[in-house]
């Protein structure tokens, strides 16, 4: 056995392992690509593909990817990250505070939704594989939903919109890709199976939503469901970039989630006296 006394960069490569980038003065290399070869011939969605993939998409992969990730951007400051963002801002800390803090509430409640419905849709996609037909394996997973999960069906119904306007632009577009060959159209088959089958019991349409429709998107290219919500948080920070920049450029200070004439609802104790000389102890 060797005694040779290692080195600082052998020890170094021991601690830290990483098939994404090789980095050595002068070197700059993205999963074997040289970076100045990247830059000015991949785009950003390619990009994100090649770092999680560790290989380039497709063009239409890419504008595929791209089209779920900028439909999700922004939902306006009543989305709890939008409105996080603006009030940091307003309390005078930087960017990237004010961003940090808006991304740190994007967990299962919201930001959660897509990577739900994606765990979902491939539980249906299992079934498929194991020869049910859709219809049948949709049934059984939503009577394993309705029978013992909490909650809402990922993917359908949104408080604020009848019709999601975002979700029907997207089935379209994957459909059109879809008949192009770049996907199979799997997932939003899955989708709309689930939608169909969820109508019939309720008696009524829950349309899908935007969270609903970008995990048939990433599940049709290919990505496994705890990357739909890295994704998702890719996708929404642009919108809270955006306005916790505006939100700074604004002269507010410390903006609270209500004006302040709006009070919240005290249900505590009474007003009530303190005893007798302040003093409660024994």
């Amino acid at each position: 056995m060797s005694t040779e006394k290692k080195t600082g960069r052998e020890r170094g490569e021991e601690w830290w392992q990483t098939d994404i980038i090789e980095m050595q003065p002068g070197i700059i290399r993205l999963r074997g690509y040289e970076i100045q070869d990247l830059i000015g011939r991949v785009s950003f969605p390619a990009m994100i593909w090649l770092m999680l993939r560790g290989e380039l998409p497709s063009e239409d992969e890419a504008a595929l990817l791209g089209i779920a990730l900028g439909a999700a951007v922004d939902h306006g400051p009543q989305a709890p990250s939008i409105a996080i963002a603006r009030m940091a801002a307003t309390c005078g800390v930087g960017i990237n505070s004010a961003m940090a803090s808006a991304i740190n509430v994007l967990g299962d409640v919201h930001g959660g939704a897509g990577e739900q419905a994606l765990s979902f849709y491939g539980d249906i996609a299992v079934a498929l594989d194991g020869g049910m037909t859709l219809n049948a394996a949709v049934s059984a997973r939503l009577d394993r939903f309705f029978a013992g999960e909490k909650g809402y069906v990922p993917g359908l119904g949104h408080r604020f919109h009848p019709i999601d306007p975002r979700a029907p632009r997207l089935l379209e577009l994957t459909r059109e890709f879809a008949a192009r060959g770049v996907v199979n159209g799997r997932f939003a088959d899955i989708a709309e199976a689930v939608e169909a089958a969820v109508a019939r019991r309720k008696g009524k349409k829950i349309p899908l939503n935007i969270d609903g429709a970008t995990a048939v998107i990433y599940g049709e290219l290919g990505f496994p469901p705890p990357l739909t919500r890295g994704l998702f948080v890719l996708s929404r920070s642009v919108g809270i970039l955006a306005h916790a920049w505006e939100q700074s450029q604004q002269a507010e200070r410390n903006k609270g989630p209500l004006p302040r004439e709006w009070l919240w609802a005290y249900t505590g104790a009474p007003a009530r006296p303190l005893p007798e000389g302040g003093d409660t102890s024994e």
